[in-house]
């Protein structure tokens, strides 16, 4: 026995070491981008030295903790290292930092918008992860934890515990007070629930604070008398797509065939880059920005703006007797912004009646709502001119399944818009979460085709469209860093008003030029001074 017992205390060190490297990397890790992998760099951990210390002091006046208590530390301990997972992995792939008191009321939507854009074994795959992990963290971290705990009954390594805690402590302390020492702890995750804490204190406490004067809305629209004007959110269009090598090549050809679609029906474009005040989501963010012309980045603001009364780019064109109507495929509820922002009418998914198969969460393909603005703008009895707003879906994340491009453009509006092999083509295109890249320039690609086909089927009507990103894609697409930047393109036959455009900064052609022009708010005002005669 006495053979037994050295043998078990000659391995007590190392496995004392494992367990308290193991607890520090699980506090420490960090994200492997672009993936949602993670890996340890031998960061140090503050909530670790703070443990050992605490657990030291308890022993010492209460004893061993007991095996329900080990077990209730256990499950805490998981809770931090899924806490430290959505920490790191979050703003890395979506690309910015996450407000739960915004964003968790978006969860269920998103989770349900993914489920059903990925293939069932991958849904399968997460769900599985979801309940498995949690139990596997819980069997790796409850020996390492227990332990801890039996170290606290042996005083040599009890004391060499108390010196680890104290001397990293006292580190992580100069650390804060200098900058000149090495940065060698991680973010505490006691930080993230502190920021956490703040926002959800402020947003229920912090009285509500004037957004500021309206801008004066009062274009003449002489330059543009007579023309319909299409504005045309396009999903995740970002700066990205022009900064990237990769995606400029594989983007190049569709690029050149809608360059000459402008070209070829006696139209012109001009370009810029602006400022979005979102990234990767929340897109209504970015329309009521440009709409109202007052910047809009967070919720509250949004909920205080929309309690007003004021004039919209929508409004604006309303009382130069232009027929307003928002198109919407991806409205399936009540929508007040369409109220405040004073259209005339508004087509949600119903309303638009698409008849054909369903492709992403929002089914409708954005040929088929281009199409059906089309006839809405010709119909009717009304010679009034259309200003229309559309925020398409199709380059939404994850980016597939991408429909089809028909190049019939009566087909589209019927029940069968494609030939079943195509038609299932397209449904096979499942995203690769670990690579979006492919996905998002094909349906770019796609957004481009439907773009030009349009251009030439109405090439003798008198239109000018605006076609503007929202957003960047997530930053698993855009990646570490990327700016908040989004193309914007005026399309017109109407050369006053694109040479005012480019005395503003914007470029000619279809390539934005770094900087950003201005901010998405003050595009507004932009805008309707080239479309005005003053």
């Amino acid at each position: 026995m006495a053979e037994v017992s050295n043998r078990r205390q000659g391995w007590g060190w190392p496995t004392l070491a494992a367990a308290v490297v193991m607890l520090d990397a699980s506090l420490t890790f960090r994200n492997l981008w672009p993936t949602p992998a993670v890996s340890w760099n031998g960061e140090l951990s503050m909530e670790l030295a703070a443990f050992i210390g605490l657990l030291a002091l308890a022993t010492r006046r209460f004893g061993r903790p007991s095996r329900l208590a080990i077990r209730g530390l256990t499950i805490l301990w998981v809770v931090l290292v899924i806490s430290r997972y959505a920490d790191v992995t979050t703003p890395a792939l979506y690309g910015r930092e996450v407000n739960l008191y915004w964003d968790v009321r978006h969860v269920s939507a998103v989770a349900a918008m993914l489920a059903r854009a990925a293939s069932p074994w991958l849904v399968i795959l997460v769900l599985a992860a979801v309940v498995l992990i949690p139990a596997i963290l819980y069997a790796i971290l409850r020996p390492a934890l227990g332990r801890l705990a039996t170290a606290m009954d042996r005083p040599a390594e009890r004391r060499a515990l108390e010196l680890l805690a104290a001397g990293l402590l006292v580190v992580y302390i100069g650390q804060q007070a200098s900058t000149r020492l090495p940065r060698v702890f991680a973010t505490p995750i006691a930080a993230t629930y502190a920021r956490q804490a703040r926002l959800v204190a402020t947003a229920l406490t912090a009285a509500p604070t004037s957004i500021g004067a309206p801008p004066v809305l009062r274009p003449d629209l002489a330059r543009i008398q007579g023309a319909d004007v299409f504005l045309i959110f396009i999903e995740s269009y970002g700066a990205v797509s022009y900064d990237r090598p990769s995606f400029v090549a594989d983007l190049a050809s569709s690029r050149a065939r809608l360059d000459a679609d402008i070209r070829d029906t006696g139209r012109n474009v001009v370009s810029a880059f602006v400022e979005s005040p979102t990234f990767g989501g929340n897109s209504w963010l970015a329309h009521v920005s440009l709409l109202s012309g007052v910047e809009v980045r967070d919720e509250d603001t949004n909920v205080l703006l929309m309690a007003e009364k004021r004039d919209t780019m929508v409004t604006a064109f309303a009382q130069r007797g232009y027929r307003t109507m928002a198109i919407m495929p991806g409205l399936h509820e009540s929508w007040p912004e369409g109220t405040f922002y004073g259209f005339n009418e508004i087509y949600d998914e119903d309303r638009l009646n698409y008849r054909g198969p369903p492709f992403g969460w929002w089914s409708v393909p954005d040929q088929f709502v281009i199409a059906r603005l089309d006839a809405l703008a010709r119909g009717g009895t009304s010679h009034a001119p259309v200003f229309a707003f559309f925020p398409t879906t199709n380059t939404h994340t994850p980016f597939s399944p991408t429909p089809p491009y028909q190049p019939d453009w009566p087909r589209v509006v019927t029940e069968q818009p494609y030939d079943e092999a195509e038609l299932q083509h397209a449904w096979e295109q499942y995203p690769d979460w670990l690579n979006l890249g492919p996905s998002y320039v094909h349906a770019l690609s796609y957004t481009y085709e439907t773009l030009g086909g349009y251009l030439r089927l109405r090439a003798d009507r008198d239109f000018v469209m605006i076609l503007l990103g929202d957003h960047q894609p997530p930053a698993v697409v855009s990646g570490e860093g990327a700016s908040w930047e989004v193309p914007v393109h005026v399309i017109a036959s109407r050369k006053d008003v694109l040479e005012s455009l480019v005395a503003q900064g914007f470029q000619p052609g279809l390539l934005p030029h770094h900087p950003a022009a201005t901010r998405m708010n003050a595009l507004l005002p932009i805008l309707l001074s080239a479309f005005s005669g003053r």
